[in-house]
């Protein structure tokens, strides 16, 4: 029973960092390096934020 618990989680591990590259690769070449080190995200944010009163 343990054995097989072991390969699952090696398993659901090898899966997550094989999801974690391909994401990091797929952001790195949809966005230049000056959109993701930049702080507009707040002033986004805060441009489209609607406030209802």
């Amino acid at each position: 029973m343990w054995p097989m618990i072991e390969t699952g989680a090696w398993v659901l591990s090898a899966l997550f960092a094989l999801h974690m590259v391909w994401d990091w690769y797929k952001t790195d070449s949809t966005y230049s390096e000056d959109v993701l080190t930049s702080s507009r995200e707040g002033e986004i944010e805060a441009m489209t934020e609607q406030h209802k009163l």
